[in-house]
């Protein structure tokens, strides 16, 4: 009787082990999925302020057409966030991104006639958005990776998950250079 005991308290433990590393299991495949999930919100608000810089480029080109290099600068800048892979990456040629159109956006302010330009406001209206949507996701991505990291870092799942293949996530950080103010030159 007492090895019947025995047995079913072993059962019982066996049982409740697998539970848990199955809800455990589940629960790190959800969290990476939030992390997938908010890094896409990330790419898509960074595809949408590329979408938008070829018309503001072409509106300033019309009335600043003595500011190549500066308009060169920022659809050099665009290009290379279209080609950057991973958050380090496109973390980094955001940045230049984003200092390039700083510089383009206080050149414009020589030009009193482009600011009262009807698709100029609306296009820099829609960029603003666009800044605002982007930082929101980029917040939202960084505490879903924080989240995740933390989960598969704490006992008992980091245990089972580096034996299941769940590895920390990138962080999308500022570069050095982010936290520096721009230095435009006339």
């Amino acid at each position: 009787m007492s090895k019947n005991w025995a047995l079913i308290g072993v059962i019982v433990v066996v049982v409740i082990l697998g539970i848990s590393a199955v809800s455990g299991y589940n629960s790190l495949v959800t969290l990476n999925e939030n992390v997938n999930g908010k890094w896409s919100q990330v790419e898509n608000q960074l595809q949408r302020r590329a979408d938008l810089i070829p018309n503001l480029v072409e509106t300033v080109k019309g009335a600043a057409a003595q500011e190549r290099q500066l308009i060169q600068s920022v659809t050099d800048a665009r290009a290379k966030l279209g080609g950057a892979q991973g958050p380090a990456a496109k973390a980094a040629a955001n940045d230049e991104l984003s200092g390039a159109l700083s510089r383009l956006l206080v050149v414009v302010e020589n030009y009193p006639n482009m600011k009262t330009d009807q698709n100029f406001r609306q296009l820099t209206d829609e960029l603003a958005g666009t800044e605002n949507r982007l930082a929101v996701a980029r917040k939202d991505y960084n505490d879903s990776v924080q989240i995740y990291n933390t989960k598969i870092r704490t006992f008992p799942s980091s245990i089972y998950a580096s034996m299941l293949g769940f590895g920390p996530k990138e962080y999308f950080r500022a570069a050095e250079s982010a936290k520096e103010t721009p230095k435009v030159k006339f």
